[in-house]
């Protein structure tokens, strides 16, 4: 796989298309038409685990109202998009069904992850495209294929180029990725699709406030909305309409003013056109609705947990990481409401201090249970979770930051001293469900994952259809890519209508 180089053009110059990156992801895009057996199989894995993710979340406050905002646009002719969990009958225009789907889907922090330069959840693609799957007939194969492109473009730009440095947030590289992934599964040419990944990344651009200080509902409507401006962009050059150019490399483009400045360069790794896109088997997905880098310590914690340590014997705790660890959702951050029991749930699900010192006292970890107000004002836990503090450590950033996904960590060392001086550790180098941690995640896994999450919302008979239709994914007709959709019982979905739709 070639090594793109990326930098601002020379004051005056004009650099030609074929040289910029969004002209070779485009390219990537329009010349994807195959794809290997073990990469089909994941991508039905991750269906299945935006499926479970979306339906848990379905009746929580945010996602109700993104629902609500989508109640306000049905198609015309009844052939757009369904909405998670409501019925298949009734549809709505895609942009607005990828908005409150990409919510759902967002919300609980326990769906796919890729981890490299900077932070991505791939599977925030997956709403989108098939939003628009939906809308436009496409059949199962090339849903498949524009997923596939979405994910190889969003961890090629994820493995390349650092936004978090520049306080810049992560679905910056998501809006282009969806683009291009539409273009795939739309067989757009080549030249639409650049127009579409220039607009979309030229209109992503966010910073990360949304996931500092009081972390709020925007953290899961921001990749929601990345879809949203990627369909639009879709759209709009399809009527052939063009955007700014070039987005990366301009003299006044997001490289130059947003990014490391003018002199900067980067380097992103993309597939020749035609050559097969694997990207997608090296993302992995969460045991645990909490930020990644919380996985492997919530397993510690269980470990910890059954090591029955007597918590009035402990005097300090410190989780020994990585960079990324202890300065986003650890001490180094700073951020006095990642110890504060009266944090929201996005505050506290960016918390390892919080999170382990739950999965310890508890020995297990829910994604309601967890968060609730109750477990996080309990005494003992309070005074558990005070103790804890991170330090960054060389080997775990060197390990996060390994060039070779064979040999990145996302892991941790524990190490708790006890009052009378002596030391007890735990240590684990990825969590147990990466691909590299001791039980990797397998489809098996995803099925159980999807049944759990679903329990008490989806009746048995719908999730084994949902599951039918995703074995089949490869054959599936256009209509059956129309019910690609994991339904509810209408009693135990709330605001599944409502007068209060739209822009009220």
């Amino acid at each position: 796989m070639p090594n793109h180089t990326v930098k601002t053009h020379a004051d005056g110059a004009v650099l030609p298309r074929k040289e910029q990156l969004a002209w070779k992801i485009a390219q990537m895009a329009a010349h994807n038409q195959q794809a290997d057996a073990d990469v089909i199989e994941m991508i039905g894995n991750r269906l299945i685990d935006n499926a479970a993710v979306a339906i848990a979340a379905i009746n929580r406050q945010s996602v109700r109202n993104a629902r609500l905002l989508a109640l306000g646009y049905p198609h015309p002719n009844n052939k757009g998009a369904r909405l998670f969990g409501a019925a298949n009958d009734r549809t709505f225009h895609c942009e607005w069904a990828a908005l409150a789907n990409g919510v759902a889907v967002r919300e609980l922090d326990m769906h796919d992850t890729y981890l490299a330069a900077d932070y991505s959840h791939p599977g925030d693609n997956i709403p989108g495209l098939l939003a628009v799957a939906q809308q436009t007939g496409a059949n199962g194969h090339d849903l498949s294929l524009g997923l596939l492109t979405a994910y190889e473009t969003q961890m090629a730009l994820v493995t390349g180029i650092c936004l978090h440095e520049h306080k810049i947030d992560h679905v910056a590289h998501l809006a282009p990725a969806v683009a291009a992934g539409l273009g795939t599964m739309l067989h757009m040419p080549t030249e639409e699709i650049y127009q579409a990944v220039n607009q979309s990344l030229h209109l992503a651009c966010a910073t990360r406030q949304s996931r500092k200080g009081d972390i709020t509902s925007w953290k899961a409507y921001a990749p929601a909305q990345a879809n949203k401006i990627a369909i639009e962009a879709i759209g709009r050059v399809r009527l052939g309409e063009k955007a700014p150019s070039p987005i990366y490399e301009g003299r006044d483009g997001v490289i130059a003013w947003m990014l490391s400045g003018p002199d900067a360069e980067y380097t992103v790794p993309l597939p020749e056109p035609g050559e097969p896109l694997r990207a997608i088997i090296r993302s992995y997905t969460k045991e645990h609705s909490a930020e990644y880098q919380a996985q492997a310590l919530i397993d510690i914690g269980a470990a910890l947990h059954a090591r029955n340590i007597g918590f009035d014997q402990i005097g300090e705790v410190v989780i020994r990481t990585s960079h990324h660890t202890h300065y986003v959702i650890g001490t180094g951050a700073n951020d006095p409401q990642k110890m504060d029991p009266d944090a929201s749930r996005e505050t506290l699900d960016h918390s390892v201090m919080y999170i382990l010192a739950v999965a310890w006292e508890d020995g297990s970890w829910h994604h309601v249970r967890s968060y609730t107000p109750e477990r996080a004002h309990k005494l003992s836990t309070v005074a558990l979770w005070h103790k804890i503090h991170t330090e960054e450590v060389a080997e775990w950033t060197e390990a996060y930051h390994n060039p070779d996904p064979e040999h990145k960590k996302f892991g941790a060392e524990v190490v708790v001293h006890l009052k009378g001086g002596s030391q007890i550790s735990e240590r684990l180098d990825n969590p147990n469900a990466h691909y590299l941690g001791a039980r990797p995640f397998a489809r098996a896994d995803y099925v159980n994952k999807l049944r759990v999450l679903t329990e008490g919302l989806a009746e048995s008979s719908e999730v084994d259809r949902f599951l039918g239709f995703v074995e089949r994914l490869q054959d599936l007709s256009p209509e059956e890519v129309g019910a690609l959709n994991l339904v509810i019982p209408e009693n135990a979905l709330e605001d599944a209508t409502s007068d209060r739709v739209g822009i009220l």
